[in-house]
């Protein structure tokens, strides 16, 4: 089994499936992905991931509210999180964090909305799934005010390996996109190459970013096997041995999912 471990399936262009969610993730069904992560990103998706996870069994999900989101936003408050964390089909926080790459002016709102989101994952002992983009220093600054003992995962991970480095040693995964097969991302495939097996989540990050060979198409939860490809042949491993490994990964960062 493998899993997509970051996806917006509310957000999916089912142009190819005939319009049908189910019809998308039978697809990804069809080719060995087990599990599914739909990703929070605001207030308003909130409850639409969470029904999501309670109309498919193999579905689960995330509240938070995007870093790139918080001016559409009311900022997130700590009520606000722990109130729409209290579900049994809430297995995480984010996606939260810090981009600076779009929106550098709003640094401040961003610092205050991430220390809420780290603090909720204080109170409730769920991983926090981060967005982090030309935000080295302050991301791992606030990771490291927060000392959570149960981390989470840098997704999408976009950054050098110093920076990959500083997070595994708080504890932090690390999940890769379809990025890692684009052209142009050749020192990504070295941090791919160098991520401990034990620290290596796989993710789409649908409907965005689809991989070599589905560019320029929309993205899809079963291109998480193309992902997957890539990455075995990037670290030299069994395609078996990383869906295996990323697996046992995922199960162990976001337990509640793991039944």
């Amino acid at each position: 089994m493998l899993i997509d471990s970051h996806c917006h399936l509310d957000r999916l262009d089912l142009t190819a499936h005939g319009g049908s969610l189910d019809n998308a993730l039978n697809a990804a069904r069809a080719r060995g992905v087990g599990k599914f992560l739909c990703i929070g990103v605001d207030a308003a998706n909130a409850p639409v991931v969470r029904q999501l996870a309670e109309q498919h069994e193999d579905v689960w999900c995330s509240v938070g509210i995007h870093p790139l989101d918080l001016s559409r936003n009311e900022p997130a408050t700590l009520d606000w999180l722990m109130a729409e964390l209290d579900h049994p089909r809430v297995v995480a926080i984010g996606e939260t964090g810090l981009d600076y790459h779009y929106q550098p002016d709003d640094a401040a709102l961003q610092q205050e909305s991430f220390r809420y989101h780290l603090q909720a994952a204080q109170q409730t002992g769920k991983p926090v799934i981060i967005h982090t983009r030309e935000a080295r220093a302050d991301t791992l600054a606030l990771l490291r005010e927060a000392d959570l003992p149960n981390a989470g995962v840098l997704h999408c991970f976009t950054e050098d390996w110093d920076m990959a480095r500083e997070a595994l040693d708080m504890g932090y995964y690390i999940s890769l996109s379809g990025i890692v097969t684009f052209r142009n991302a050749e020192a990504l495939r070295d941090v791919a190459r160098r991520v401990p097996a034990d620290r290596l989540l796989v993710e789409t990050d649908s409907p965005y970013l689809a991989p070599v060979p589905h560019r320029g198409k929309p993205n899809e939860p079963q291109f998480v096997c193309d992902v997957a490809a890539a990455l075995a042949q990037i670290r030299g491993e069994a395609e078996q041995t990383l869906w295996e490994n990323t697996t046992a990964n995922f199960n162990r960062l976001f337990p509640l999912a793991a039944a």
